[in-house]
């Protein structure tokens, strides 16, 4: 599974062909995987049995990992690494979260 969302957030070389700015399409595709990974991360965990706690820290360690992965490929040739792209992953995790948090009781 972390394979395939790997695979998926690789846009190859030139991920940021107008620079790396702080908003563009580029970004909100980190927004969107990064909620998209938080959400299968914790569904993937809750249904294991794990407790909503316990679930929403392991999906965000997932997210993290899967974010991290993305960039250090990145920086080894596979397109440009970006900490901005981090940031706006760590936004779609946090707003999954906050939506994660709220519909579950």
């Amino acid at each position: 599974m972390l394979r395939l969302l790997l695979l998926l957030q690789l846009h190859g070389p030139g991920d940021h062909p107008g620079g790396d700015s702080w908003f563009g399409v580029d970004k909100m595709k980190h927004f969107f995987m990064g909620a998209f990974v938080q959400s299968v991360g914790y569904s993937a965990v809750r249904a294991t049995g794990a407790r909503h706690d316990a679930a929403l820290l392991s999906a965000t360690a997932i997210t993290a990992g899967v974010s991290i992965s993305k960039e250090l490929w990145d920086a080894h040739g596979g397109g440009t690494a970006s900490l901005r792209d981090l940031a706006w992953d760590a936004a779609g995790a946090g707003a999954a979260t906050l939506l994660l948090r709220r519909s579950v009781r």
